[in-house]
């Protein structure tokens, strides 16, 4: 007899990994983009344009902070929700790409910084140029993935209301009297 073996299910949790940490890429050229001290799109305003203001800082890093937690809470969507070994595999490894790809990021807009920002003289700190100054911000994206496969799981387990022991789980009949 001949055995079958699939490919198929046994990469598909490492697509998970590949894509969250792949997303690293844009999500660090948009924090460039739009964070004061980048191309800072978001305010346009000429004095946060570069990195020797202190009140750029904290902007810069919160503004990769909510990038990450926008990327969390995408990869928690597109994650299967159906039960079962590889829909845990497939969470795990969504997790760890998701540090990877916080990680990806945060070097993905500091070199877009020092590729098309201006120059910096980081003599009297090295948060002059763009850079990250919290790097407690890159747990943010496993964190909002695990926190929305959890807000999404427990929604999907209300709208299905309560199957106890006593329940009749027959496709919405009522019991006969």
């Amino acid at each position: 007899m001949r055995q079958h073996i699939s490919r198929r299910s046994s990469l598909l949790p490492w697509k998970w990994f590949a894509a969250a940490a792949a997303g690293g890429i844009p999500v660090g050229l948009v924090w460039w983009l739009l964070a004061p001290g980048g191309l800072n799109l978001i305010t346009r305003n000429p004095a946060l344009a570069d990195g020797t203001h202190p009140e750029v800082w904290l902007p810069r890093d919160l503004t990769l902070a909510g990038l990450c937690v926008f990327a969390g809470c995408l990869v928690a969507v597109f994650l299967p929700d159906k039960g079962g070994r590889d829909a845990q595999a497939a969470f795990l490894l969504s997790l760890a790409g998701g540090v990877g790809g916080a990680v990806i990021a945060w070097q993905a807009g500091v070199l877009a910084g020092q590729l098309w920002g201006g120059p910096a003289d980081t003599s009297v700190s090295a948060s002059v140029a763009f850079s990250l100054r919290s790097l407690s911000v890159l747990l943010l994206w496993p964190a909002a993935t695990a926190t929305s496969v959890f807000v999404l799981g427990l929604t999907k387990l209300l709208r299905s209301g309560p199957r106890g022991a006593g329940t009749p789980a027959a496709e919405g009949r009522a019991p006969a009297a």
